[in-house]
């Protein structure tokens, strides 16, 4: 397994640029076209959602509204149980809103679609009797999107851009954690969609591997310029990995504020900047005065 540990992205290193106020490390998003920025890629309109128990009907969050535009990193934040992974799997189209509405390209969503590819934070995301490579390409013939052999073509390919090309006739069982989220993201980047969805994708994984995924999911980005949203709990993870991040208050989740956050990255964490704005962050989080309305109500 030495190799596994070994096993990088293969990406070209991100180019210094400019974006003030923060320091300027990282290039911003492509630009947004005037036409095409007065339509977001994603629109969360007022979304509101809840589940039961058996004494009450309990709001996972409240009418809460983002757009997020083409080949931005967009980051959820907020403590847990605030409903940040349930309105990930909302725009999934899992769960139905309670009121308000998503719309992907300007048509709502009403359910799955390959055009939202999700990767959990659970290791056992990858059927174990499939290999590597039917696991990636599973996605691409249960959806009929290619044929066996261009299915085939496609999972090699993106096995080889994260590294994994050596390991596509293995399960699952002999990865190690960091190994299986890659291989997750490549059956996710395989589908081609309009949206990268992450649920803490590296909460499970010990501190070193997660800064080295953290590394190498930016630096595709850097590469492929793909729309992603990323739901975490992390301060210092939404600032690295976010261009703009979205405050979730506690339970109900409400939006509290949205930072810009493409001017940090991982060299930057320990810069007197970063630790302000993280400060910044964690007083909006808890420090706010709460919203009257009460998260849970009888049936």
């Amino acid at each position: 397994m030495t190799a596994a540990a070994t096993a990088t992205l293969r990406a070209a290193p991100s180019p210094a640029a400019a974006a003030p106020p923060v320091p300027r490390r990282r290039p911003e998003p492509p630009a947004v076209h005037a036409d095409v920025a007065a339509t977001a890629l994603l629109q969360v309109q007022g979304v509101s959602l809840e589940y039961r128990t058996p004494e009450h009907v309990v709001r996972a969050t409240h009418q809460v509204s983002f757009d997020v535009h083409q080949a931005e990193r967009f980051v959820l934040l907020g403590p847990s149980g605030c409903g940040k992974s349930t309105l990930l799997k909302a725009i999934a189209g899992f769960i139905p809103p309670a009121e308000g509405q998503i719309h992907l390209d300007g048509r709502r969503v009403q359910g799955p679609g390959p055009d939202r590819i999700v990767v959990f934070q659970e290791f056992d995301q990858l059927p174990p009797w499939k290999t590597v490579k039917q696991n990636v390409m599973f996605p691409l013939l249960a959806s009929r999107t290619l044929g066996r052999r261009d299915a085939e073509d496609r999972a090699l390919h993106w096995l080889d851009r994260v590294g994994l090309s050596r390991f596509a006739d293995v399960h699952p069982h002999q990865l190690s954690g960091g190994m299986k989220q890659r291989v997750a993201i490549a059956r996710a980047l395989a589908m081609q969609p309009r949206v990268l969805l992450m649920d803490e994708p590296f909460a499970a994984l010990d501190a070193l591997t997660r800064r080295r995924m953290q590394e190498e999911l930016l630096a595709l980005w850097e590469e492929l310029r793909f729309t992603l949203l990323f739901v975490t709990h992390s301060i210092e993870e939404a600032l690295v990995v976010g261009s703009r991040i979205a405050l979730l208050s506690p339970h109900p989740g409400r939006m509290r504020a949205e930072i810009n956050s493409h001017g940090f990255d991982l060299a930057s964490q320990g810069s007197p900047e970063f630790q302000a704005t993280a400060q910044r962050i964690h007083h909006l989080l808890f420090d706010a005065p709460p919203h009257g309305a009460d998260g849970d109500h009888p049936q």
